[in-house]
């Protein structure tokens, strides 16, 4: 027997300043029955206990070591009771009935749909995803040189419920049953590709994505400013070794995205160190290339993405 129609998933790192907003709005415009199973990631006592006291309706599940996004939400997905499951970041905010209505745009679908998305929109209500298109190496190869775009999308005109490729892991729609049969998202993954990962192995298990031009959810990336964090510094190289193994799923391919990566970022390197001396933020830049080199020492390891993360994540912290 379901117990509810939907379970949502959310990933937080310690952070209740993007969570409350998250969680607020699915309170106020969600009507359908669910269940909400929040991630706490790495989470303070302090904050665990706050969490717990202004939101005794969600179900908490801690995550005390060092797991990527696909891990964390797969702790939360082996429990979920929904007939959907709506996983979606802790830095995004409804202000319309999302859940809802993509659980309605279920109806209006083939047989052999598997996922429903909304439009991501930033703040300022400018598209961040409208759909993806199937990305290939040729591609994430043109989109080291920024000559393709991967945010850039050919659905960005379509209206009303239309059919995708592939979807993006901030927020989407899926029937669970689904999700489980092919083993929830793929674990070697990191810190990136695992969306495009899950949404490739549903087109070619015969299943299909769709999204909903018509509703919307507001996500919060990359609002913070100038400043980045050094994280990022372990998981651009995380989220690139994944990238080598969805890409380079041959060893010709594998041979082929290591060699052109390593010169897409050593130039990339040399790029932010020049910026980082001369532009009034250096320190983005000196972040930017740290990240950068770490990736050139990514390029030929054998190790896994979780593996590489903890590398330099640990790093930070050896100083």
């Amino acid at each position: 027997m379901i117990d509810c129609q939907v379970s949502i998933v959310i990933v937080c790192m310690n952070n209740l300043k993007n969570l409350y907003p998250c969680l607020d709005s699915i309170k106020m415009y969600t009507t359908v029955s669910y269940e909400t199973l929040v991630v706490a990631y790495l989470f303070s006592k302090e904050n665990l206990d706050k969490l717990r006291n202004d939101y005794p309706w969600i179900t908490i599940i801690e995550s005390n070591e060092i797991r990527g996004f696909s891990e964390n939400n797969n702790l939360a997905l082996r429990q979920a009771k929904g007939k959907y499951s709506f996983v979606v970041n802790d830095d995004t905010e409804m202000k319309m009935p999302v859940i809802d209505q993509l659980v309605e745009s279920f109806k209006y679908c083939p047989s052999n749909t598997a996922i429903i998305s909304p439009v991501l929109v930033d703040l300022y209500d400018k598209v961040q995803f409208c759909g993806r298109p199937p990305f290939t190496l040729i591609t994430f190869l043109l989109s080291l040189f920024h000559i393709y775009n991967k945010k850039k999308t050919i659905y960005v005109n379509q209206e009303g419920i239309f059919k995708s490729y592939n979807i993006t892991g901030a927020a989407f729609l899926i029937r669970t049953d689904v999700f489980k049969e092919v083993g929830w998202f793929d674990e070697r993954f990191f810190f990136c590709p695992e969306d495009i990962a899950l949404s490739t192995l549903l087109n070619k298990s015969g299943y299909s994505c769709y999204v909903n031009s018509n509703v919307k959810l507001t996500h919060y990336e990359g609002m913070s400013g100038k400043s980045l964090s050094l994280i990022m510094t372990a998981t651009k190289p995380a989220g690139h070794r994944g990238s080598l193994i969805f890409y380079g799923d041959t060893n010709i391919k594998l041979a082929i995205v290591r060699l052109i990566s390593l010169i897409a970022y050593i130039a990339k390197f040399i790029y932010h160190r020049i910026r980082g001396l001369v532009n009034h933020y250096p320190n983005v830049f000196y972040i930017l290339s740290i990240a950068d080199k770490n990736c050139i020492m990514t390029c030929f390891s054998r190790k896994t993405p979780k593996e590489i993360f903890k590398k330099f994540y640990n790093k930070l912290y050896d100083k």
